[in-house]
């Protein structure tokens, strides 16, 4: 899930006023976290995060699950099914605040600093920090991870595109250098990826076979962070333990932190499945992202009797945006006209859907950024307007006459009235229905494509827009495939739609390149799911990075949104707007939580039996 952060300049360097004066250089200052919005709360000598509970006991299993199967234990590569949960073992430069948006911490790092044009971003690493083996851990281990990003994950090179390079510049220190000035969210962003091991990964395996940081493996990799890899079954479950060796275990940002001795992860290949698996007690915390199932299958002993707890949390959404939506892929012919794309929204009814297969648990996606103040609303002014006034000839002219609005459905005039206008829109873009076919007049092809799943309790969610799409004569049809099929064929882009989920944090920067800009739209493995590729979207993610003032980063935002949504690049569907968790009695968690996160399972503890 969030991707960036805007930094608050701070000036390094001075120079004097005559040119032939040489510049003074102010002495370096280090800072130990970074902030965008507000100065961090915590000053350096804290003592703990204010959100966790510093006494909690460090004891017992937390049994979790996942779907589908893994075939790697590689963080960084693009390949293969990655592992869940195989985060837990590294540490990061920085960690973010759950309690504050767009302030990290010194992880690894102990301290940053960078100069005032923000060209480049120095760390120091801390000297306890140490691999399992003992080895500490040193700037070529950073600068080997920053590569091996860049060069063998499309994802974090798109992501990390303003990164030029890692270089290290002292026994304990490490510098990156960004290819353009002034951008406040690249010192935060390169805090964020994992720290991988450049001894081990430069070594042979057991059996003598060179390691190879660009292939997948099961091999459990050297930890640095507070688990490690105890035990697995390849495809089907994983086992991490404590490390009672772990060197930053009594680290002020870790007091009250990875509380659990062991964390298992068991996988199903269906969600009905795993849910009986909990039902059951064979599994310890859940969270519900089925409506309908959370409104009528919960009603079993444990919850009764108390053995297991619900809870609705809004806290996660409290600084996260969302867009989840069916996403047809542009690189078809028979999706690039925009009016083909808000055609095939005329034909979605949501309102049924709702009623019908949610129980009225869900909130109708509107915008790119749901949920937050980054979200559009009305006509553009202000800024907004002057931005978009800019780019006037290069967006769709509805952007400064019509508030974006979702059809409406739920009755049949209704959805009557919205299907003549799907038909009417394909008319426009050359489409005509004869007899119970949507045919091409150029090409005389019919409309015809494949919705891809990767599980099959995502088919009834889907069967009835299949069914409305026929009645407009459109021949949907939906293939479910095993994840590792999916995953394969949506990072190759094989795929004519497929549902798309895109998280928002509050500081949106570089993440917006690699949800929409041009240069990942053909990029195997990118987040560019739908392969938007529109100069206009690359102009005002560039504003949007390049923002000085909260304002002007707001406004930014607010016209991306809009143009995103009016070219109609996908079929905006849901979300409930909370954190629907049901857990086992024996797990307890600070009361309260932090204000923009469950901490989940980082904060939380097993009680005593």
């Amino acid at each position: 899930m969030g991707l960036s952060n805007n930094l608050a300049t701070l000036g390094l360097l001075a120079a004097l006023a005559s040119a032939p004066v040489p510049t003074i250089a102010q002495e370096i200052v280090w800072q130990h976290a970074v902030s965008v919005l507000e100065p961090p709360r915590l000053p350096p000598d804290f003592s703990h995060l204010p959100y966790v509970n510093p006494e909690a006991p460090k004891q017992g299993e937390l049994r979790m699950s996942d779907e589908g199967t893994f075939d790697s234990f590689n963080p960084l590569v693009d390949r293969g099914n990655r592992a869940v949960g195989i985060g837990i073992i590294y540490d990061s430069l920085l960690l973010p605040s759950d309690d504050e948006i767009g302030v990290s911490y010194g992880l690894l790092a102990e301290a940053l600093t960078y100069p005032a044009d923000i060209s480049s971003a120095t760390f120091r690493l801390r000297p306890e920090a140490k691999w399992a083996d003992g080895t500490p851990v040193t700037p070529e281990d950073v600068v080997f991870s920053f590569e091996s990003a860049k060069q063998h994950s499309t994802i974090l090179a798109n992501y990390y595109r303003h990164v030029v390079s890692a270089e290290k510049v002292g026994d304990r220190e490490v510098t990156f250098k960004f290819d353009e000035k002034n951008n406040k969210e690249l010192p935060s962003i390169v805090g964020e990826f994992p720290i991988l091991p450049k001894h081990w990964y430069s070594s042979k395996d057991p059996q003598g076979v060179q390691r190879d940081i660009s292939k997948t493996s099961l091999e459990p990799p050297l930890a640095s962070g507070p688990y490690e890899v105890a035990s697995f079954q390849a495809g089907s479950s994983i086992r991490y333990e404590l490390r009672d060796d772990y060197w930053g275990r009594d680290l002020p940002i870790n007091v009250g932190r990875n509380n659990f001795r062991t964390i298992s992860y068991t996988y199903f290949a269906d969600a009905d499945v795993e849910f009986e698996a909990f039902r059951a007690g064979n599994l310890d915390f859940r969270q519900e992202n089925s409506s309908s199932r959370w409104a009528t299958r919960y009603d079993f002993d444990a919850v009764r009797d108390g053995s297991i707890k619900r809870e609705a949390l809004p806290n996660e959404f409290r600084a996260r945006g969302i867009m989840q939506a069916y996403v047809p892929n542009l690189r078809r012919d028979q999706f690039k006209d925009a009016r083909v794309r808000e055609a095939l929204n005329y034909a979605y009814d949501f309102e049924d859907l709702n009623k019908n297969l949610a129980y009225g648990g869900l909130n109708r996606v509107d915008s790119f950024f749901w949920g937050t103040d980054l979200a559009s609303s009305g006509l553009p002014q202000g800024k907004e307007l002057e931005i978009l006034t800019t780019l006037k000839d290069q967006i769709p002219a509805r952007v400064f006459t019509e508030a974006y609005e979702n059809p409406i459905g739920g009755d049949p005039q209704k959805v009557r009235d919205n299907l003549r206008k799907a038909i009417a829109l394909f008319r426009e873009a050359g489409w005509e229905l004869q007899g119970n076919r949507m045919v091409n007049l150029s090409t005389g092809q019919p409309m015809r494509f494949e919705i891809l799943l990767n599980s099959p309790s995502m088919e009834r969610t889907v069967l009835p827009y299949v069914a409305s799409l026929k009645k407009i004569g459109i021949d949907a049809t939906v293939r479910t495939v095993d994840s590792s099929q999916y995953v394969n064929r949506v990072r190759s882009f094989d795929f004519d739609m497929i549902f798309g989920v895109w998280p928002q944090t509050m500081n949106p920067g570089s993440d917006q390149l690699v949800y929409w800009g041009s240069a990942s739209a053909n990029q195997p493995g990118s987040r560019n799911l739908a392969g938007i590729a529109d100069p206009a979207v690359d102009q005002l993610i560039r504003m949007i990075m390049s923002a000085s003032t909260r304002a002007d980063q707001v406004a930014a935002v607010h016209a991306l949104d809009r143009v995103l949504l009016a070219n109609h690049f996908v079929i905006p569907m849901f979300y409930s707007g909370e954190s629907r968790i049901a857990y086992a009695s024996k797990l307890a968690r600070p009361d309260p939580l932090p204000e923009y996160g469950i901490g989940f399972p980082s904060i939380w503890w097993a009680k005593s039996p």
